[in-house]
């Protein structure tokens, strides 16, 4: 079952990561992409309602002035969890990391907002969503290392389910309130699960190495 799931999320993975490759070139050409074209048409029915106003709110979730102190508070909770500083530094390490890379591949593509607000959290260029990316790998990674210390299934697949949720409600955020297209979104998120897989597997792999050391 697993290895469906694995096959399955690879699959789409695979699929997102070259649509995103598309989409740069269609960018790079000044073609606007047709997904975003599909999409556009839904955005100026959403300003101004109740669903505008709960999106702003979701959205600063994944805002730097909001997300900062929680990587903060959430760093120093999981040294206490843990009772070593490892698990920090790859929290904060792996997403100050993903706000690097989103800032180059931003600069490297050079494609302009469909809005620039500094209100919300939206100046810049606009592919990847950093929103989507950063969050991705921030809460996902948070939601990895909290179920590595709960013994509980349920437990473990309601904190995943809800990170999941939340991941998926901040990026797709940034579309209703107009300050990214669709393709930033989905390639945010694409690049953002590549590089959440990449940390989970440094972290098994530097536990594995740390088991195999302790004394028999």
């Amino acid at each position: 079952m697993k290895n469906k799931t694995a096959a399955v999320l690879f699959s789409v993975w695979m699929a997102a990561c070259l649509l995103s490759i598309v989409w740069i070139i269609q960018i790079k050409r000044d073609i606007l992409p047709y997904t975003d074209q599909w999409t556009r048409v839904i955005v100026p029915h959403v300003h101004g309602t109740g669903l505008f106003d709960f999106f702003r709110v979701i959205t600063e979730l994944g805002s730097s002035h909001v997300l900062i102190p929680i990587a903060i508070a959430a760093a120093a909770g999981l040294m206490l969890l843990y009772k070593h500083w490892y698990p920090a530094l790859l929290l904060l390490g792996g997403t100050l990391f993903a706000h690097l890379l989103n800032t180059w591949i931003k600069q490297l593509v050079a494609r302009e907002r469909p809005s620039v607000s500094v209100t919300l959290n939206a100046e810049g260029f606009s592919f990847p969503s950093g929103h989507s990316m950063i969050s991705m790998v921030f809460y996902g990674l948070l939601a990895y290392l909290l179920c590595k210390k709960i013994h509980s299934e349920k437990g473990k697949l309601t904190v995943q389910i809800l990170s999941g949720m939340l991941v998926c409600l901040i990026g797709i955020s940034r579309y209703f309130i107009n300050v990214h297209y669709i393709t930033d979104i989905i390639a945010g998120f694409t690049i953002g699960f590549a590089l959440l897989y990449i940390y989970i597997r440094i972290d098994k792999n530097v536990s594995d190495l740390r088991r195999r050391r302790e004394p028999a």
